[in-house]
């Protein structure tokens, strides 16, 4: 946390605190078939979750370096292909971005790696069922839940959508 005086509109001062998160960083690995890899996973102290690979950025480490290697750690994939879908600011009272990636022209290199404190289960699903996921209590990824509803709303969004984790284009 810091603190720091912060002038207002009348002249008057105040102190101001923010929390620092590192950034972090989320991958939807797609399947050259067109699943979508997701996670079902368990960490100490959490209900389990459905989400994908991911995970903090190393402090020195570029943000596309970090998801490679938190795809690889994850998943045991690697991918030819990384798209920049999202990036966000999930509150204004923590600095912290999460950059979201979908990645394609995946290979299976490796077995996972997990951390001690992970147990990652992946579960490919088709394009529709990622999408109804956006109302999944259990879905952690809240920071594209907005995109995966307007989605399931209105069909030009889907259509938009489905192109963008297409793994043909």
């Amino acid at each position: 946390m810091y603190q720091w005086e912060q002038e207002l509109f009348d002249g008057t001062k105040t102190i101001f605190e923010k929390l620092k998160h590192p950034d972090t960083v989320v991958v939807f690995p797609v399947l050259d078939d067109g699943k979508i890899i997701l996670t079902e996973q368990e960490q100490p102290g959490k209900q389990s979750f459905i989400g994908a690979t991911g995970g903090r950025i190393d402090d020195g480490e570029d943000i596309l370096e970090a998801a490679k290697r938190e795809l690889l750690e994850e998943s045991g994939y690697e991918a030819s292909e990384f798209i920049l879908w999202d990036t966000q600011h999930p509150t204004s009272k923590i600095d912290w971005v999460i950059y979201t990636f979908i990645a394609k022209g995946l290979k299976k290199v490796s077995d996972m790696n997990l951390d001690a404190g992970e147990k990652i289960t992946l579960k490919p699903v088709n394009f529709d069922e990622f999408i109804e996921l956006g109302t999944n209590k259990k879905f952690a990824e809240k920071e594209i839940i907005f995109k995966l509803l307007e989605a399931k709303l209105y069909p030009e969004k889907k259509e938009e959508l489905r192109k963008l984790f297409n793994p043909k284009f």
